[in-house]
């Protein structure tokens, strides 16, 4: 299915059972929501769908799943993170192999590459796959940034497209669109800067906080298009106490309990995860139960001119 890096594509979280199972009933379920939203595709196996506690055998089984019930609808895009150039590669071809539409890919994990080396890595894989690649760009959490000099040897393969932008630093969207133009695409990849990045330029956002959310956050991406910003930033300010969950250590286990909430989850994590404890646990809680008695109506957004 034809990719385009444009709107808003959750990072889906996994859904386990309390035997450490996966749930793919509760899986479907949330996809399905998400689609009905209005979402343009769905990301598996990024930190949000606690990759590396996957075996290769569930990240099938999900990628599977996800292309049966898209149906079609939107593309899948499968999260590679691998510690080996060798694995990612395989890691690639193996999404490919199971219906995956592109890939969002991360430098090499656990060993901090120097930038000769992740260009190299990134340069691999997209000598070895057909598949369009979005590039994942946070310093941030994983100790390596890909820098526009960097960029600038990455954008001579054709299907390297699209940046995941998460460097915490708004002005570097205007300076990825300033020195690439529309050859690269920019999603925001922080939930707390989304609409200020879409509004900056970026094409789409890279969402956590929409696997509980998911019609709100379409929403706001929607009006924002559509030049409603007055709209969209009632809406943010309403979103921004839940976007907040995102940006922390336990983002899975907030965003998971957000979705018991909703109705599109449940709380199971994988080990050494464990559900959130004690004060902190009431802290999470007060902060999405305060959201749901205040959540807006939100107006009709799916009729929109959404072109960016």
């Amino acid at each position: 299915m034809k990719l385009e890096w444009k709107g808003v594509m959750p990072a889906v979280t996994t859904k386990f059972t309390k035997e450490d199972k996966l749930d793919l009933k509760l899986f479907e379920h949330n996809l399905r929501a998400q689609i009905d939203a209005g979402v343009t595709a769905l990301i598996l196996g990024g930190t949000l769908g606690e990759a590396s506690t996957l075996s290769k055998a569930e990240k099938n089984t999900l990628t599977d799943t996800a292309v049966e019930v898209a149906d079609g609808r939107v593309p899948i895009i499968v999260n590679i993170a691998e510690q080996t150039t060798r694995g990612a590669i395989k890691a690639a071809k193996r999404a490919e192999r199971h219906g995956a539409s592109g890939l969002m890919m991360l430098p090499p994990m656990r060993y901090k590459a120097t930038d000769y080396e992740t260009v190299s890595y990134f340069k691999a894989v997209a000598e070895n796959t057909d598949l369009p690649i979005m590039v994942y760009n946070n310093p941030v959490d994983y100790g390596v940034e890909v820098s526009l000099d960097m960029f600038d040897e990455l954008l001579k393969y054709d299907n390297i497209q699209a940046v995941k932008e998460s460097t915490r630093d708004l002005t570097n969207v205007t300076r990825l669109r300033n020195r690439f133009g529309e050859r690269l695409k920019i999603l925001c990849g922080v939930d707390t800067l989304a609409l200020e990045s879409l509004l900056l330029g970026a094409e789409g956002w890279v969402a956590g906080l929409v696997c509980a959310f998911p019609a709100e956050t379409v929403a706001i991406y929607s009006l924002a298009k559509a030049g409603k910003i007055g709209e969209a930033l009632a809406i943010y300010r309403w979103f921004m106490p839940l976007l907040e969950l995102d940006i922390s250590p336990q983002l899975v286990q907030n965003i998971k309990l957000a979705e018991v909430a909703t109705g599109l989850g449940s709380e199971h994590v994988r080990k050494p995860r464990l559900p959130l404890q004690g004060t902190e646990r009431e802290r999470v809680l007060k902060v999405i139960e305060a959201g749901l008695k205040s959540r807006p109506i939100l107006p009709e957004y799916k009729s929109l001119n959404r072109e960016v």
